[in-house]
């Protein structure tokens, strides 16, 4: 449930400003709804003191020689008959092959566990074609990132990636598209021999 907004008077601000001196904001947060009959949360007071810039003066940070609470405790096993068994595999496992679409809308493919995937338009270039070398990018002639054909798959620089994208040159049509590549090559190699010369 959304906490109701509270729109603080001159008077309870210079009442946080008094009196957070000293205080945690539970204490504090206490005292307020005390003295004003109000019911607001720790939240809503600790954000207000942001705010408006209070501080209460409290160091919270570990002092030097402080003793964790939980020292010594590494190893202990506090219920044993719900911890997962050697060999468990969770529910929400996924075998190698799985497929996904992620949230850029490409399918991946899991290729090892615990939990590694690869683009699976990546690995359908290089099945088809080779390893795709350093500085280069396989796209979707069509833009469609659903086919997968390798007749689809269009490696490009990096550099021809960012003049491909400033001058519109992808497009829906994958045969536009392959001549979009060709013209980002010519752009990028006049702008080299202009900077040559």
């Amino acid at each position: 449930m959304r906490t109701p907004l509270h729109f603080y008077t001159a008077e309870e601000l210079k009442f946080l400003e008094n009196n957070c001196k000293g205080k945690s904001f539970h204490e504090l947060t206490k005292l307020f709804n005390k003295y004003f009959y109000l019911s607001l949360s720790v939240d809503q007071i600790k954000s207000t003191m942001a705010r408006y810039g209070f501080k209460n003066g409290r160091n919270t940070c570990f002092k030097p020689g402080h003793i964790p609470h939980n020292k010594g405790v590494k190893g202990l096993h506090y219920s044993r008959e719900t911890e997962f068994k050697k060999g468990n595999r969770p529910v929400n496992y996924k075998p190698i092959g799985s497929e996904r679409i992620n949230v850029d809308g490409y399918i991946e493919i899991k290729i090892k566990d615990p939990n590694k995937w690869a683009l699976k338009h990546r690995l359908i270039y290089e099945a088809a074609y080779g390893k795709i070398p350093k500085g280069h990018v396989v796209i979707f002639a069509d833009t469609n990132r659903l086919n997968l054909s390798p007749s689809n798959l269009l490696l490009v620089t990096r550099k021809e990636l960012v003049v491909m994208n400033k001058n519109k040159l992808i497009y829906s049509d994958k045969d536009l598209t392959k001549t979009g590549k060709l013209i980002a090559s010519v752009k990028i190699g006049i702008s080299d021999c202009q900077k040559r010369t």
